[in-house]
């Protein structure tokens, strides 16, 4: 698998999430899906999606694995 940029990554799960939008209607990804939506700028519709995002990255760099209790 290539490497991606963090916009990448951010792209590939914006699309991710929006499969599971179309599949079940649910309200909780319709929310999630509409902060994360990028503005003409390139910024999120919602600034503080970026410090979580962030934050996303950094656990997997160090390692981070899904499914782990761990929340930092």
């Amino acid at each position: 698998m290539d490497m991606m940029t963090q916009e990448q990554a951010y792209a590939a799960m914006y699309k991710f999430m929006l499969g599971h939008w179309e599949r079940w209607k649910s309200i909780e990804v319709s929310d999630l899906l509409s902060i994360m939506s990028l503005l003409p700028d390139g910024s999120p519709a919602d600034a503080a999606i970026v410090n979580d995002w962030r934050q996303a990255v950094e656990y997997a760099l160090k390692g981070g694995k899904p499914g782990s209790l761990e929340l930092k």
